[in-house]
């Protein structure tokens, strides 16, 4: 059985309460960063693997992409995704992002936001997803650091006042399921390192064009002043690549 934590109900309300769930892209610490590394999308055909509410599939053809495809495991999250969404060149699929069975060369771009930690066949996905490109295509997804991964216990460490001291890395080079907590107990997330996220790709044939660690921009950090502490260590890793023609 594959993890579908966002259809739990109190799971699910927790998520909706997020910034990045009410304001969409812009609320997303990492979206100035993943933007950039994003090709020219007119009329490109689009996937997102665990398109969630959908906000990257409407950016796409605001940038008009001529078709986009959204995959989530959620029927909550695909829900949402359709309520917000009015537009015929925009369909969303309710399957395991693991199971997506496209033909070969069908898309153009293939994204993905902090999705993978979720899944445990992270090699199987990235040569899914080389089979589905076009030659010379992208494929840019954004996953949590593995320094924050690494651990079960995602925190810092405080002092007796409650101040941050650091963030503790432990068991870094064994990678497998974390059972740890965001937003409810129970959620399992997938630990790997920087090389396996990296080497797994070139493995299923990719050319890697950019490895990015993501901090919050100087815009939100003024806006929201507890994003300051990001900067003390890495809470995302982005990574762009492309099949090679």
């Amino acid at each position: 059985m594959k993890q579908n934590k966002y259809d739990n109900p109190d799971f699910f309300s927790a998520y909706e309460q997020m910034p990045r769930s009410i304001k969409g892209l812009e609320a997303a610490g990492e979206w100035h960063v993943l933007k950039k590394l994003l090709p020219e999308l007119r009329n490109k055909s689009i996937l997102d693997l665990g398109c969630g509410f959908g906000w990257h599939c409407r950016f796409a053809r605001e940038q008009q992409a001529s078709s986009v495809i959204g995959v989530d495991i959620s029927a909550k999250m695909l829900q949402k995704a359709r309520e917000k969404t009015d537009d015929p060149l925009i369909s969303y699929i309710e399957m395991p992002m693991e199971d997506i069975i496209f033909s070969d060369s069908t898309f153009d771009v293939v994204i993905s936001s902090l999705a993978f930690h979720y899944i445990k066949s992270y090699e199987a996905i990235c040569k899914k997803v080389y089979d589905c490109l076009k030659p010379g295509g992208t494929f840019v997804f954004s996953v949590e650091h593995p320094i924050f991964t690494s651990r079960n216990d995602q925190d810092w460490y405080f002092d007796e006042q409650g101040n941050r001291l650091h963030w503790p890395v432990d068991n870094y080079q064994s990678e497998g399921g974390r059972e740890t907590t965001f937003l409810t107990d129970n959620v399992v997330k997938y630990h790997r390192t920087i090389s396996t996220y990296i080497n797994d790709l070139i493995g299923a044939g990719f050319s890697i064009s950019a490895v990015k660690e993501p901090m919050p921009s100087d815009e939100m950090v003024k806006t929201v002043p507890e994003m300051k502490e990001e900067n003390r260590r890495p809470m995302f890793l982005i990574i762009s690549a492309v099949k090679v023609e």
